[in-house]
């Protein structure tokens, strides 16, 4: 996947709200149709999706206090989310319920950690250009990185509905706290 220069895209962008996107325009990107996709299908998907920022670039818009997000596409099998990050901005470690799911991002950069029981957490950054995939039994969590906004594109399949978010309280003990996908995704501590 190549980097998008959104500083080009965007200057092109109305500068009226940003409208919804026509899912006409989206039924044109080639996926399996008809059945849940794998993670190395979402990954393919959301690379594809990426690749095509005249249906999503007018959606971009950065908050400092909190992510901004907007779906893209909902049906019977996949969901897709544009994601806008900036300094500080984290989600906790968190899991997906039943779907798997795969990103793409598409300007600045997001770290990934992978909650691991033994050791340390398995993390990476992934800069613009970068696409990773997950599945429905992981426990990760997504922050900004580096000094520029990110720009990130996420699906998931089933569509996501649920997710669980975790914090480890004082004694060691983890707890999973279950959430609905329209509640924002963000560290949670043992008061929560």
């Amino acid at each position: 996947m190549s980097a998008v220069s959104l500083s080009s895209v965007v200057a092109d962008a109305p500068a009226a709200s940003a409208p919804a996107i026509d899912p006409r325009e989206l039924a044109h990107l080639v996926r399996p149709r008809g059945r849940d996709l794998s993670g190395p299908e979402l990954q393919e998907f959301v690379v594809e999706l990426a690749e095509r920022p005249e249906l999503w670039i007018h959606l971009v818009k950065h908050d400092s206090t909190q992510r901004v997000y907007e779906e893209l596409l909902s049906d019977d099998h996949v969901t897709a989310w544009l994601i806008c990050w900036m300094d500080e901005h984290d989600t906790g470690f968190h899991d997906h319920d039943v779907s798997c799911g795969a990103v793409a991002v598409v300007s600045g950069a997001v770290r990934e950690e992978r909650l691991a029981i033994e050791g340390p957490t398995r993390n990476g950054v992934f800069r613009a250009g970068a696409s990773f995939h997950f599945s429905a039994s992981d426990i990760h969590r997504v922050s900004h990185a580096g000094s520029d906004p990110a720009v990130t594109l996420h699906v998931y399949s089933p569509p996501l509905l649920r997710m669980g978010a975790y914090v480890i309280g004082e004694d060691g003990v983890l707890a999973r706290h279950p959430m609905s996908y329209e509640e924002e995704l963000r560290p949670r501590s043992v008061e929560d």
